[in-house]
């Protein structure tokens, strides 16, 4: 009879700490049953709690739900809790002066003695951009792929992180014990390379969280989608799957990533006299690979512009997930030195991000690069939800200096579409489904897959973040609710800017401020200077000095009424003046503009 060792050591998993006979005496009985259970062994406790009842595992995601972006998930059994990414979400047009958004993990604050470490699924921003933000309050190991690990380490450095903060990097197919859980990374495709799915053996039984995924048979770098993994996991049985559902309205497969490398192709045998310039995601290597492949099969130099781009591809170079032959790659003060047709630009600002390199070339703002009537822009990218006029914008304004926009057949989506998500349904056969990563209607579709595919109605479970779900062999439901949603970033302020902030910044946006200013003498109240008025963004002043005069004058009668009646406290005279002029402009003008009293008190 093998030791557990031994038989670990047959089936090629990882050993995360070797036990001698004497430490694994010392390890509670239980979290050697976890382990074994996670590992193809079956405890003899297995299924029991104490009492009698089946283990009970917590999922609680804490957003990417209702939205796309800001995913982070926590898992929590007794006195474990491990966290499944940890991604930031771009503000909403509404959100004024806002950077971005950040998850509230005030749930994960409270429990910080039992929180195991970070488990990320891929690099993409809307999964590990909020770890420099929530590591310092939650100081927990960190462990993703070696890609996902690097891109992860690029902001540790710009957040001085890097002494506190441990990492560990895990390979597909590897596992990793946190607590009462066993981890194990499989491998997937996504339009970021080393993407990893999930499959957390839990003592309540293995939940799958396939993180963002496609299954591309052809991928441009790495292995294919690791479906022989999905299809054993499914036959020894799988509790829940929380799958991607981006796509989830869309029929039939998501195109492989090189039918891409062939439309660049033809683009570039098609233009060979011009100057071509390239619009994409900075974190798509893939996608970079295939420019970079086509720029040197025609003989072009490169140029990498924008600083994500440069950050990722530099971190992806170094750690050997893209191939850059010598000599291609040049620095952009060098561009002058190449005639048009010998040249490529690979550059941010697909999504027409006003800041982005590609933005500030179509608006002549861009220090080293100019638009020329005689350049090809291609956008590889599609618009993200919300972003459609950013970029009908840009390309209008590229239009309009004469060179030619491309945006047909140049992008592959990194998510899967419904034959997709059906295979993963059919190889892992899970007793429960809970969509995940979505807006509701994207949750709802997959929702309609999963039933599609036998699992019934009531065993199917759309969660909003801020739930808790507790999960076992005989039921799934929510039992109860923790707080959620996003913690405002602006500069180097996170959450002090919150709904009222907003109100106001809305408020100065859409209807101006007006400021009254007056002074009081000391102890005897009377006015000795004012009311003067000022006003931003209301109405321009030199055409409405009539108005401006019959709000000063309507100031005026609120004060002295005021003091008339003996009234000292300048909270109420404030109140007073607010209301009056508030009336008079709304009656007058249909506006309702802050109005801000200022009182100055002299002796």
């Amino acid at each position: 009879m093998r030791t557990g060792k031994q038989k670990e050591a047959k089936e090629g998993k990882e050993i995360k700490e070797p036990k001698t006979k004497e430490t694994r005496a010392r390890e509670p009985r239980e979290n050697r049953e976890t382990k074994e259970a996670g590992q193809g062994r079956q405890p003899k406790n297995h299924n029991r709690q104490a009492g009698g009842e089946k283990p009970k595992v917590k999922i609680i995601p804490l957003g990417g739900l209702e939205q796309i972006g800001m995913n982070i998930t926590a898992f929590e059994y007794e006195d474990s809790i491990i966290v499944v990414d940890c991604g930031l979400a771009f503000p909403t047009d509404d959100m004024l002066g806002i950077d971005l958004v950040i998850p509230d993990v005030s749930y994960l604050e409270r429990n910080l003695d039992k929180v195991k470490g970070f488990v990320i699924t891929h690099g993409h921003e809307d999964h590990i951009g909020a770890l420099p933000y929530v590591l310092p309050r939650i100081n927990v190991p960190v462990y993703g792929t070696k890609l996902t690990i690097g891109l992860i380490e690029n902001k540790l450095k710009e957040h001085n992180l890097m002494k506190s903060t441990k990492r560990k990097v895990v390979r597909h197919g590897q596992s990793i014990n946190l607590g009462a859980f066993r981890v194990e990374f499989i491998k997937i495709n996504h339009s970021i390379a080393d993407a990893a799915a999930l499959a957390i053996h839990t003592p309540a039984g293995v939940i799958v969280h396939t993180g963002d995924f496609k299954v591309d048979y052809t991928p441009v770098f790495g292995d294919a989608f690791d479906l022989q993994r999905f299809a054993e996991l499914g036959k020894k049985g799988v509790l829940a799957l929380l799958s991607d559902s981006t796509n989830s309205i869309r029929a039939g497969f998501t195109a492989s990533e090189r039918t891409v490398g062939r439309t660049f192709d033809a683009i570039f045998a098609e233009h060979k006299a011009n100057r071509i310039i390239v619009a994409t995601f900075a974190s798509n290597v893939d996608r970079v690979q295939q420019i970079i492949n086509s720029a040197n099969k025609y003989g072009r130099k490169v140029v990498v512009e924008g600083r994500s781009m440069v950050n990722v591809i530099g971190t992806a170079s170094e750690l050997g997930y893209i191939r850059i032959p010598e000599g291609t790659l040049i620095d952009i003060e060098q561009l002058k030195n190449y005639t048009d047709e010998q040249t490529v630009l690979i550059t941010t600002g697909s999504q027409g991000e006003s800041m982005a390199a590609l933005s500030r070339m179509a608006s002549n703002l861009h220090r080293k690069v100019s638009i020329k009537p005689t350049d090809v822009v291609i956008f590889s990218s599609t618009p993200i939800p919300g972003n459609e006029k950013a970029v009908s914008k840009v390309m209008n304004e590229l239009s309009m200096k004469g060179c030619e926009v491309i945006f047909q057949d140049t992008h592959v989506s990194g998510h899967a579409c419904q034959e997709e998500i059906k295979l993963v349904y059919s190889l892992l056969h899970p007793r429960y489904a809970l969509p995940v990563h979505g807006e509701y209607r994207h949750l709802v579709a997959n929702r309609g897959i999963a039933q599609a595919m036998g699992i019934p109605k009531e065993n199917i479970l759309i969660m909003s973040s801020g739930d808790v779900v507790e999960i076992c062999e005989d039921s799934c439901r929510v039992t109860d609710h923790v707080p959620s949603g996003g913690i405002l970033v602006d500069g180097l302020g996170v959450g002090d800017v919150g709904n009222i902030v907003l109100r106001d910044r809305q408020n100065l946006a859409q209807n101006g401020i007006i400021i009254v200013v007056l002074t009081l003498e000391k102890y005897s109240n009377q006015l000795l200077a004012g009311p003067d008025i000022v006003s931003r963004g209301f109405v321009y002043v030199r055409e409405s000095e009539d108005l401006l005069d019959e709000a000063r004058r309507i100031v005026d009668e609120a004060v002295q009424d005021c003091l008339d009646h003996h009234v000292t406290d300048w909270g109420k005279i404030k109140n007073t003046i607010r209301d009056s002029l508030s009336d008079f402009l709304w009656k007058r003008m249909k506006r309702n503009p802050m109005i801000l009293p200022i009182i100055m008190e002299v002796e």
